[in-house]
């Protein structure tokens, strides 16, 4: 999602995302100089902010140019005429932004953003996997290091994946690293998943009972699950989908109370954006996208830093399979 233009705008106008989350004092002491030295910050380096879904509100309504899931980020960042990308998210989508964009400048406010996923599988791991099955075609998670999409037919997203497996019209796949949105997939589909024990440190904790128990104290609440949690917790759910089908299924069902089972910041800042809904509030934090802080993204504009590369011999062959997802 493209946010409005350039311009500063007053402080009460800044606040007024936050009413519903924060008081004024909080929202002055905590929050508004950086938001306003970041905002500044922008126009003089001619930068651009992506945020994930998953950051905390003060980045996602505050400083973010372009919101969404990975999906989304991946597309926009393409699209983007400014110079400067800075991505409120972990490694593997600042890298993925900076393979769509190779000329433009990319920063990562914390390079120990990481993501357990991408951390459980290496480049030598998916050639062993290709090896073992000759012929059968790799479709990779973004959330994986760029060393593995090159070695990848296909990457796709939670919010595309069953469209990317479908797509290739075979009866079996090999769909890493996250093991469990493999298993949901081959549920839904039918296509065999030859898979890797890679999973998300926050879905997985979620278990079908914890489900049952939020139904018991919160009746005729509607359950949003993401497709990284286990098959017996997307089982629970009213409905399973990406960050961004959760929030259109919010923005469309017109249910009054929702468990969104997935990261916590989900829910602060659809209740930005839906104050009619109450939201039950699971919280599972991702320690790697709260390494990213206003401080650090200001940081990050004034030092022009780190800068994320990528040898141009893996650069190529890993945006071969991220353009092709963007084209199915």
């Amino acid at each position: 999602m493209v946010i409005g233009g350039e311009a500063l705008v007053s402080r009460d106008a800044l606040y007024a995302p936050m009413a519903r989350l924060m008081t004024r004092d909080a929202w002055e002491a905590h929050f508004a100089d950086d938001i306003e030295a970041i905002l500044a910050l922008k126009k003089e380096r001619n930068a651009v902010i992506l945020a994930h879904n998953y950051q905390t509100p003060e980045i996602f309504h505050g400083v973010s140019d372009i919101r969404g899931d990975s999906l989304a980020l991946a597309r926009e960042a393409e699209n983007t005429a400014a110079s400067v990308i800075v991505m409120a998210g972990v490694h593997f989508m600042a890298e993925t932004a900076k393979l769509m964009n190779m000329d433009k400048t990319v920063l990562i406010p914390d390079e120990a953003a990481g993501c357990s996923l991408a951390e459980s599988i290496t480049a030598a791991d998916v050639r062993a996997l290709k090896a073992a099955h000759p012929g059968v075609p790799v479709v990779t998670y973004v959330n994986s290091s760029v060393a593995v999409k090159a070695e990848t037919d296909i990457c796709c997203t939670s919010g595309n994946a069953r469209r990317v497996v479908e797509s290739l019209g075979v009866p079996e796949v090999i769909m890493i690293p996250d093991e469990f949105l493999a298993q949901n997939i081959q549920n839904e589909t039918g296509i065999r998943m030859i898979t890797w024990p890679g999973h998300c440190e926050v879905h997985e904790r979620f278990t079908p009972g914890e489900i049952r128990q939020y139904r018991r104290l919160h009746p005729g609440v509607t359950v949003l699950a993401h497709p990284e949690c286990p098959p017996d917790v997307v089982a629970e759910a009213d409905y399973a989908g990406s960050t961004a089908g959760m929030i259109d299924y919010v923005r469309r069902s017109g249910a009054g109370k929702v468990l969104l089972v997935t990261e916590c910041s989900m829910s602060d800042n659809l209740a930005v954006m839906h104050p009619e809904v109450a939201f039950v509030r699971p919280c599972n934090l991702c320690p790697h996208m709260k390494r990213i802080t206003l401080a650090s993204i200001r940081k990050s504009l004034e030092t022009m830093g780190a800068e994320v590369t990528i040898p141009p011999e893996i650069a190529a062959r890993a945006r071969q399979a991220v353009a092709r997802m963007l084209a199915v």
